[in-house]
């Protein structure tokens, strides 16, 4: 399934769990519409007919009154009148299901109609007496009964109100219920899909981020969780990494192999330079000007530059390559911190800097590392610490134990380096722009730094702020854990050269 499918089918499902509620709600509603509209048309109604008919009983019941006492047509128009719409009223009633109730009170209508006209007869023809009789034992009873089935009827339509208010009022309380329950359930259900549907989603993005990163870190090895052979927008951008990293580490390679053999070519015609200029000082080809003494030292110093840097591109070729070499052997750590300090005092003297070696006295005795390597690296962070912390400022090489080997700290009071800057700082050519000193070097010193201190299975940060100084901290196990080679003739401190040899910034 498409992404884009994936959404719009997560989207329609939370859209249908979340409208599921309403319409149930809906339906109750339509349910407590139809009770209402049942009571209004029914209930309602029945009880307004019987207020009707129990006020046309009384009337009726009033005319009589009036036609025995004045004997006139008058009464006897206004009492046919009532009993006229008492059976019309009658007749209404048995359409609201009042059952014997309403058959009852027609009755009792139609007994009052069958007296009322041969009382209406005697009362005109002024025998009192027989009205009187008439009324007594015909109308005045079915009036009566008129008035005991209308009570009925109020009473059934009273219970019968009473259970349809009571059956509605459950109906609607069990809606809630039912409606709340699959609401509560609903929102459950939607949580879920959105859960999944985030999850589906950023899981890969997380992933396809963290491969950019390494990629842009130069780890081209870094290998997505997504499967290329998914059936969406991930799957193909999966492909497309994969693609984009085998082209990169190709590139590099190619990179590391150009560098390594033009610096590799290099080396033969710069040794040959070299040589010549050393023939020439001498004077073999013959003696020299002191103007063109002065150009072959140039030349010297240019050739020699020329060959550290085409060193440095062969050590960090060999570095990318995986082809490094350490020679890691066991040394007194306290010799080697001493020659590195009195290599270094000099300099600082030179340039008015104060400059100490702190050390810990709990630090081990020996170390098994490759100490060319480590000098080279100190002595990087130190030349360039020198190089741009200015008279008056303060280098320090702060050496401590630590749980996981020994921390190393080269501190200044210098230039600093922007924030913004920190993140490329040990990129191969990479050379902070906040001071003009950064032009003199190569931009590899701290590259090459970065790749021995790891090649040792250690770890290389950096702290500064502009204008308070910069520190570098390196973390390196005791124990190189590298098989061991030979040691080869070394001097007493166990260094070939000196600390002092790697002092020249890079």
């Amino acid at each position: 399934m498409t992404l884009r499918a994936r959404l719009a089918a997560g989207l329609l499902a939370i859209a249908v769990v979340l409208v599921a509620p309403l319409g149930l709600a809906l339906r109750s509603l339509e349910h407590l519409h139809q009770s209402a509209l049942a009571l209004r048309d029914k209930e309602f109604a029945a009880s307004l007919l019987l207020g009707r008919i129990r006020v046309g009983t009384d009337d009726l019941r009033r005319a009589e009154d009036a036609l025995l006492f004045v004997h006139d047509s008058a009464s006897e128009r206004r009492m046919s009148h009532q009993i006229v719409t008492l059976v019309a009223m009658a007749d209404s009633l048995e359409s609201y299901s009042l059952d014997s109730a309403a058959r009852n009170l027609r009755g009792a209508v139609a007994t009052v109609s069958l007296v009322a006209d041969r009382e209406y007869g005697a009362a005109l023809a002024r025998q009192t007496r027989r009205a009187d009789s008439l009324s007594a034992n015909g109308v005045r009873p079915a009036i009566s009964e008129m008035e005991r089935w209308i009570s009925a009827g109020e009473t059934s339509l009273r219970e019968r109100t009473r259970d349809r208010v009571a059956s509605a009022a459950d109906a609607a309380e069990q809606a809630r219920q039912f409606a709340a329950a699959v609401l509560v359930f609903a929102a459950i259900l939607a949580t879920a899909i959105a859960i999944w549907l985030t999850h589906s989603i950023s899981g890969p993005v997380q992933d396809l981020e963290a491969g950019m990163e390494a990629v842009a870190s130069g780890d081209f090895a870094h290998r997505l969780v997504i499967a290329p052979h998914r059936r969406d927008e991930f799957g193909r951008l999966a492909t497309s990494y994969a693609t984009m990293a085998r082209q990169l580490t190709e590139l590099d390679r190619l990179k590391a192999e150009f560098v390594s053999v033009a610096s590799h070519e290099l080396k033969t015609p710069i040794n040959v330079l070299l040589g010549y200029l050393q023939l020439l000082q001498d004077g073999v080809y013959g003696p020299l000007s002191e103007r063109q003494l002065e150009i072959c030292h140039t030349l010297e110093v240019q050739c020699v530059s020329v060959g550290r840097l085409v060193k440095q591109l062969l050590d960090v070729s060999r570095f990318d390559a995986g082809g490094g070499k350490l020679e890691p052997r066991a040394f007194a750590l306290g010799e080697f911190l001493e020659e590195l300090e009195g290599s270094f005092r000099v300099l600082a003297r030179q340039r008015s800097v104060e400059f100490a070696v702190y050390r810990d006295p709990d630090l081990p005795n020996q170390v098994v590392w490759d100490p060319d390597r480590i000098s080279e690296v100190l002595g990087n962070l130190l030349s360039n610490a020198f190089k741009f912390t200015p008279g008056g400022g303060r280098v320090r090489l702060n050496v401590h134990s630590a749980a996981d080997g020994v921390r190393m700290e080269v501190e200044d009071t210098g230039a600093g380096i922007p924030a913004e800057q920190l993140p490329r700082i040990f990129d191969k050519f990479y050379r902070a722009d906040n001071q003009p000193a950064a032009a003199d070097g190569t931009g590899l010193g701290l590259a090459i730094a970065k790749t021995i201190v790891e090649a040792h299975r250690g770890t290389i940060a950096v702290d500064s702020t502009p204008g308070s100084g910069t520190s570098f901290t390196i973390v390196l196990p005791t124990v190189l854990p590298i098989p061991l080679r030979r040691p080869r003739p070394v001097t007493p401190h166990g260094a070939r050269r000196g600390p002092g040899y790697a002092r020249t910034p890079a």
